[in-house]
């Protein structure tokens, strides 16, 4: 009888940076999460460290390799490259489909027994996820397989990514009301945390005049919060002043604040401590699902206005999705019918903020019944491994 040790002991993950901080900010929480919560040798591969640094200050953007919150992080810096089996890890996971090199998939063929290859795709509620999710896709030329593993917001898909101690960590914070000495450390005033709290981060293509022109004629005062550079030629258009790290400007009832880019830690707080938070890409989108907070999501453009079909088949899925939600989503991507009335839809939202903080808690229980992302991908891998196993066993009968 052959004996089965856990084969699944070491992972590289490949991430190439397509948008500026979607790409790693993934990457990165992924690569921490399997290597301080499963214990695993962890090395991520990444194209763009200068990217990486913007949300991770101690990345020395000049290494090759360096060593980083419990992760091995190689700068990858192309395709070429020769590889041998004892260089391939025991997972092999392409992020978005990024192909790695070509001599690593020739030594992940060579090697016994063979990794468990994975691409991991995007996050979206279409419903054609659940039937691409854990299909098989044979190399056309080596005897390897590779398996689609799908993020979503059901028990058919991966399911959402979170950390075990995410939730803990969150309640800790609200209960001890760290908020305002946390947004005071960021320079926010005790007037401008006691205003409408929004979070800003959205492509430079999001219409933020619109945006701010509805905000400037609020009712009530609102304090707009947003890393540095995000939308800045906007922001300075709208003022009519340079907007860096620390500067502040108001017109009307609106206070933009602008923010140095802080540490991913850092950023799961700045979206607890407000009260609406305008999220872009992946990895804020779903950040601000745990935050338990309304929330806008600008996504990233796709020929033919794909996105827009990507963003109501999320509206039609997102329990706290009332009608202004949908509205100011739509206007914010560009998705309505018709020319929006900014005006009467954030009129219509700001009203319902409170009511839609419960509604918010409640998706976040609804989500974490689907269970880890990657738990539930390491779940699959072992069993993938287990059939290897039974099968090399059988061979030897």
């Amino acid at each position: 009888m052959i004996s089965h040790p856990n084969p699944l002991r070491s992972l590289d993950l490949f991430c190439k940076v397509v948008d500026n901080y979607g790409d790693i900010g993934i990457c990165w929480r992924l690569a921490r999460q399997l290597a301080h919560e499963h214990g695993l040798a962890v090395r991520l591969w990444v194209d763009d460290l200068v990217s990486f640094r913007r949300i991770w200050p101690t990345v020395d953007t000049q290494a090759h390799a360096q060593e980083l919150s419990g992760v091995t992080v190689l700068h990858w810096r192309g395709q070429d490259g020769q590889f041998t089996p004892d260089d391939v890890a025991d997972i092999v996971i392409e992020f978005f489909g990024c192909e790695i090199p070509p001599g690593y998939v020739e030594a992940m063929a060579q090697r016994s027994p063979k990794p468990v290859w994975f691409n991991l795709e995007g996050l979206s509620a279409e419903a054609w996820v659940e039937g691409c999710h854990t299909l098989p896709s044979p190399h056309r030329a080596l005897k390897l397989t590779k398996y689609f593993f799908f993020p979503g917001f059901n028990e058919r898909t991966g399911g959402l990514s979170f950390e075990a101690d995410l939730q803990a960590r969150r309640q800790a914070f609200l209960a001890a009301n760290e908020g305002p000495a946390f947004l005071a450390r960021l320079g926010v005033t005790p007037e401008e945390a006691q205003a409408c709290k929004v979070s800003l981060f959205c492509y430079d293509y999001a219409p933020i005049p619109e945006l701010f022109a509805a905000w400037q004629a609020s009712p009530a005062p609102i304090t707009c919060l947003v890393p540095e550079g995000v939308g800045r030629a906007a922001i300075e258009a709208f003022f009519g002043t340079p907007m860096r790290a620390g500067r502040v400007a108001t017109q009307g009832a609106l206070t933009v604040r602008v923010l140095p880019f802080v540490p991913q830690t850092d950023y799961d707080k700045l979206l607890w401590s407000c009260d609406l938070n305008f999220v872009r890409g992946e990895d804020s989108f779903v950040r601000a699902q745990w935050a338990a907070r309304p929330f806008i999501w600008n996504i990233y453009h796709q020929d033919k206005n794909l996105h827009h079909t990507k963003l109501n088949a999320f509206l039609n899925i997102y329990d706290p999705a009332t009608p202004a939600v949908a509205d100011l989503n739509r206007a914010w991507n560009g998705a309505c019918p018709g020319e929006p009335d900014w005006h009467a839809i954030w009129q219509t939202l700001q009203t319902q903020l409170p009511a839609l903080n419960e509604q918010a808690e409640q998706w976040v229980q609804k989500m974490l019944a689907n269970g880890d992302w990657m738990n539930n991908l390491l779940s699959f891998a072992a069993r993938l491994a287990a059939e290897d196993w039974k099968t090399a066993e059988n061979g030897l009968k």
